[in-house]
Formats: C-alpha cells, structure tokens, sequence
C-alpha cells in the first residue's frame, strides 16, 4: 500500500508543534500500525533526519503504552484493541491517516506521539492499593468465599491497563472510567473494603488536581477503551463517594 501520513511533531511541551506530511508505500496489511511506523523511521533515519518518536513496549495490548490518536480515534478504527493490536488491513491503498498524540491538560506532551500520563500514577499512589500485612500473617487467596459476580466485576475492572483512552476520548479529557476501574476492583472485595471510604476520597481528590474534567455522560470513553470497562465502573464510583463524603 502507499500511504500519506499526517504526523504531528513537537520538539517539547513549550513547543507550538505542527503537523508534517509523509510519503510512504511498500506497507503490507498485515504490518501492525507500530510496525508501519517503525517502517516510516527506518526510511527518515537512512534520509539523515529525525525520526518520529511514539511510545511502546510490549506489543502484545497488554502494557497501554503505544496509546495513539489515529484519524481522531484512540487506538484508531478498531474496536477492544491498542494501537500496537491494529493492523494496516484496516486501511486502504491511498489512504491518508492522522496520526496525533493523546490531547489532555494532564497528559503533557514529552516529544512527538509520547506524551506524559504520569497523572495516573499519581491516582493509583493515593489509594489503588490495600494495606496487607505480609509479615508471617499470609494467608491463601481463596480462604475467604466471595461470590462470582462479584469476583467477575471485580477482574473486569483490573482489566485496565492506564492507557488513556477514555482520557483521550472525552470532550472534557475525564479520568472517571480510569479511576472508577481503579476504586472498583477493590470495593467489590472483602480485602478492599478495610480502606474503602479514604481510597475514593483520595483517588478522586487527586485526579481533580491532576486537571482532569468532569464527566460527560456520552459514553465515549466505554466505547474506546481496548478492554471494554464498563460505565457501570463509574455508577458505582459516585456510589463510593456519595457513601464516603456522607460519612465525613
């Protein structure tokens, strides 16, 4: 296939940025996007000149590191995938494909498609955690019953892996999804319930002072995210937090 693609460069996050244009042909559809790109920088460090910068690691959609912007969709046109899962089938010869890094206040741009999504780690150090003591007190994992729905609820929302889609894909740039997964995973078991009222009260402080935005309600974020969190994460969020503030 030859391609155009439109690739926003940005030196830093002082720097205005803009978008170049590039030329590029010889890609097979069955190249992942990352692969496509890799292609793409092969040829401009062989031109002398300075190749696009983008994030990844394992390649596999498991990491959330390869998050892109692609024709204006996180992780492009397809559905319950990363970038690094999309593969060039998904396009046409001719195509031309824009290809910007995820845009949010709390995401900062570093250089090129890599922005800064620290903002989330800070989220999940102020109370995506349980305080366990581990010294000679241990015990098995299944020596307290739990019930499967809500074990089920419970493993679909540590499905989140801190991508930022939901981040990229809301108007207001929320982090609702991404921390409702987070609250969620531990308030739906016993383990998680020791901390419960403190841990949504931090988290939520601390994604308002990231400068994240409220959320809008569209259910955009539902629909772009590779693992399919539901919104019902958010519902029991503001359940959480309503309960928490209540008990002062």
């Amino acid at each position: 296939m030859k391609l155009t693609l439109k690739i926003w460069r940005q030196k830093n996050a002082q720097d205005k940025g803009r978008m170049v244009t590039y030329p590029i042909d010889g890609i097979d559809g069955d190249m992942s996007f990352l692969e496509m790109l890799d292609v793409l920088n092969d040829g401009l460090v062989s031109r002398g000149e300075e190749p696009v910068v983008f994030d990844h690691d394992c390649r596999e959609g498991i990491c959330g590191s390869c998050s892109l912007q692609i024709n204006g969709e996180p992780h492009g046109p397809d559905r319950l995938i990363t970038t690094c899962q999309l593969h060039m089938r998904k396009f046409s010869d001719g195509d031309t494909i824009v290809i910007e890094p995820f845009r949010a206040k709390a995401f900062p741009v570093i250089k090129d498609l890599m922005v800064d999504r620290s903002a989330f780690d800070r989220i999940q150090q102020a109370g995506g955690f349980i305080s366990v003591n581990t010294s000679g007190n241990t015990i098995d994992a299944n020596a307290i019953p739990i019930p499967k729905n809500d074990a089920d609820h419970a493993f679909n929302a540590a499905a989140c892996i801190g991508c930022g889609a939901c981040v990229a894909a809301c108007k207001n740039a929320s982090a609702m999804l991404f921390t409702s997964a987070k609250v969620s995973q531990y308030a739906l078991l016993p383990q998680g319930r020791v901390e419960a009222t403190q841990r949504v009260l931090n988290m939520v402080a601390q994604m308002d002072e990231e400068g994240f935005g409220n959320c809008t309600n569209t259910g955009a974020c539902e629909i772009e995210c590779p693992k399919g969190i539901s919104l019902e994460n958010i519902a029991r969020l503001n359940r959480e937090l309503l309960s928490a503030q209540l008990k002062g």
